[in-house]
């Protein structure tokens, strides 16, 4: 059994609060020192309270043990938060600071500044100053600076800094966690996707992340050598026949398997899910049977699983450990979920990542498989598409990945929603396995056979679907689009699935139209998808994924966020303000790779 406290025995990055202050002493220092401490434990005390991490802790924050008016002070903030662990930085100041030598001068370390907007200070002078010389140093930093003047006195954070404070925080702890962890790659490219070429450069320069790679055959030694623990192995196995619903068989009866066999691909799935999560993070339990290098594991905080073809034509296939370990809950209980990428398709398996990052929740894999346009829903089923799904809607669906939270069966306010496992209740748990048939895998596509998680995702959430690309000479490239999932009518819903295997979970989405761009039809959005493959995250994180994009230098292709939400370091309008998807290009391109 491998516990959240041996997954995450690596501290997670803090983030440091500096407060800088105008350094002359005999009577301009000593007035501010007071209000200026009080703005970092102010923001210290907001992101502690509002932010957690992937095990569901508070975030921690660590203050400079001093004001920061000059260099030297500068100096022993950067030792304590080398000490510290901390992995993003927030200055703060309501008066003008010498920029140069107060300024946080690490280049891998997302930063931004807060300068407080008052009359009786130069606090935006500051932050004016200090930013310049981020630009002009090549280390790009967030401006945040409210849009309404405070008295000096204030303490208060306005909600637009607020706002602002938690975007970066949020963005800057995801970019901050992955670096040092590792991407697992378990076997080679899947059916010539290019997304399951892995590309180490990518990994290294733009995450901070390491590769790690072992053959599918690895699962067959385990499995044959019983390298996995037997008494969890008896749990799960009971936990799945008392919870997992075995569906129908669709295949032909000629190809349809004895019940003997299928017992043996229900054991066999089960240990390849234990194996897989034990690849990933190690469990000490290895280490008591005798397994000591093996316990260690990957250190990885993802995972692809080739699967097709090498294994599936032989071996039941992966949906099972896929679906499982994705979710927010196994036969252990709740827990994180452990993100394993269909078809080890890394780039996809990154925006899986991204997304889960971002919100702490389970992601959906899913291929982005059809255009349904309004005419062509009512030719075949005679049902005109209403409501979000008037203009069209796509269908996601895939065999693998799709965890069990995406049923849509958790409520939040009384609305279907994918939420953190630590607010997952035991009664949304047995919904999300209530609502999961696992049907026989299509041994047409899986000649080993295995079984693939069949649901339907509830409508009426609010969901970002992403894909992260590679493109030569270019690099990564981010897009995403913003919509909801939807409902259709049950017997509209049937005819539309019994077109593709319906075997498979299905997600409706559709998109938020703007009128331009990729955004001026559902189908256009599905012409301008840069895979075969996309994650979908719960909520409307977009504008969370600019910033992310941002930190790591990625541009951003195609999104539907509003342009109010957008917030990039303020180096970004430096490189033109009216057309801000081309400034993004050639910011990332004169910066570079973060970690480059």
């Amino acid at each position: 059994m491998t516990h959240q406290d041996y997954r995450y025995k690596q501290a997670f990055p803090k983030i440091g609060i500096r407060p800088t202050i105008d350094g002359r002493r005999k009577g301009v220092r000593e007035s501010l020192e007071e209000q200026t401490m009080r703005m970092a434990t102010s923001v210290a005390e907001l992101l502690t309270a509002e932010l957690r991490y992937p095990d569901g802790s508070p975030v921690e924050c660590v203050v400079a043990e001093s004001c920061i008016g000059g260099v030297a002070e500068a100096a022993a903030a950067a030792e304590l938060f080398n000490r510290s662990n901390v992995g993003v930085t927030i200055t703060v100041t309501p008066c003008w600071c010498y920029g140069t030598e107060t300024m946080d001068m690490s280049p891998s370390i997302p930063t931004a500044i807060w300068g407080f907007n008052g009359t009786e200070r130069p606090g935006a002078v500051y932050l004016a100053a200090v930013l310049s010389a981020h630009a002009q140093k090549g280390i790009p930093a967030f401006g945040i600076y409210g849009e309404d003047v405070q008295d000096g006195g204030d303490t208060t954070i306005p909600d637009d800094v607020r706002e602002k404070l938690l975007r970066f925080s949020r963005a800057g702890l995801a970019a901050a966690t992955m670096k040092g962890r590792a991407y697992l790659s378990i076997g080679s490219v899947s059916m010539g996707i290019a997304g399951s070429i892995v590309n180490d450069s990518f990994f290294q320069e733009y995450l901070g992340m390491r590769n790690e790679y072992v053959d599918m055959s690895e699962l067959t030694r385990r499995i044959e050598e019983e390298i996995y623990d037997p008494e969890e192995y008896k749990l799960a196995l009971a936990w799945v026949k008392e919870n997992c619903i075995e569906g129908p068989d669709n295949n032909p009866t000629h190809l349809q398997t004895d019940r003997k066999r299928k017992e043996y691909e229900w054991e066999t799935v089960v240990k390849m899910t234990q194996i897989v999560r034990d690849l990933m993070a190690g469990n000490p339990r290895l280490a008591e049977l005798g397994f000591t290098e093996e316990s260690m594991g990957h250190h990885a905080i993802i995972s692809g699983f080739q699967g097709q073809r090498q294994w599936t034509d032989h071996s039941p296939n992966g949906d099972f450990l896929e679906s499982i370990l994705n979710s927010s809950f196994d036969w252990n209980g709740k827990r994180s979920p452990y993100l394993v990428a269909t078809e080890n398709d890394s780039l996809n398996g990154v925006s899986m990542l991204f997304g889960s990052l971002l919100t702490h929740t389970a992601q959906i894999f899913a291929d982005v498989r059809t255009y349904w346009s309004p005419d062509s829903v009512a030719r075949v089923t005679g049902h005109q598409l209403e409501g979000k799904a008037k203009d069209g809607i796509l269908h996601l669906i895939n065999s693998g990945s799709a965890a069990l939270d995406g049923t849509g069966q958790q409520s939040k306010d009384g609305n279907p929603a994918l939420k953190p496992f630590w607010e997952i209740t035991e009664e949304e748990v047995q919904n999300c396995l209530q609502s999961t048939s696992w049907r026989p895998a299509s041994v047409e596509y899986f000649r080993g056979g295995g079984y693939s998680a069949d649901f339907l995702t509830k409508g009426g959430m609010p969901v970002t679907m992403t894909r992260l690309n590679l493109v030569k000479g270019l690099g990564p490239v981010l897009q995403l689009a913003q919509g909801y999932t939807v409902d259709l009518p049950d017997e509209v819903h049937n005819t539309l699935d019994q077109r593709t295997d319906p075997t498979w979970p299905s997600t409706w989405f559709a998109p938020i139209l703007t009128g331009t761009g990729a955004f001026t039809s559902v189908y256009e959005v599905m012409n301008q998808w840069g895979a075969n493959h996309g994650s979908i995250s719960y909520g409307h994180i977009g504008a969370d994924l600019l910033t992310l994009a941002s930190i790591l230098r990625i541009p951003v292709s195609m999104h539907n966020v509003p342009e109010s939400e957008i917030f990039r370091p303020r180096a970004w309008g430096l490189f033109g303000t009216s057309e801000p998807e081309s400034a993004d290009y050639r910011a990332c391109s004169v910066f570079g790779p973060l970690y480059r």
